[in-house]
């Protein structure tokens, strides 16, 4: 019987192993708790790099998580799902990023964002700030 102890350890290692590895499944957008905490209405995302602001009627708060593909659906697998910190990886029709969103305030997100959009690679450091009511 005492090989049985060191079996048993030995068997709970590999399927721990088998578990850690299993890779991410794609995942709907609205499993994102993150998201949750916002509140819809007009955003505001700026551009941290270059300033420049988009202003946007945010129904699904999913289009902040693929802010440059706007809101196609596409296919996500989620790497994290924390109450105030989000991370995803998408594929969409037109190209493909990944994008971490942490919320300070549900009015008031941090967006760091990276991809390739038609061909062409983009980064983005982005704050989203809700300004209003959609019109």
């Amino acid at each position: 019987m005492k090989w049985l102890k060191p079996c048993v350890r030995l068997i709970g290692a590999a399927t721990f192993g088998v578990i850690a590895t299993t890779p991410a499944v794609p995942q709907t957008p609205s499993v994102l708790a993150a998201l949750s905490q916002l509140e819809r209405g007009r955003w505001h995302v700026r551009d941290l790099d270059s300033g420049e602001t988009q202003s946007l009627c945010l129904r699904e708060r999913r289009v902040l998580m693929q802010i440059r593909h706007g809101a196609g659906r596409c296919e996500w697998t989620v790497i994290r799902n924390e109450a105030r910190e989000a991370t995803v990886t998408y594929s969409c029709a037109d190209g493909s990023g990944r994008t971490a969103l942490r919320v300070e305030t549900p009015r008031l997100a941090q967006i760091d964002s990276q991809g390739v959009l038609q061909g062409i690679p983009y980064a983005l450091r982005a704050e989203a700030r809700l300004v209003g009511s959609c019109r």
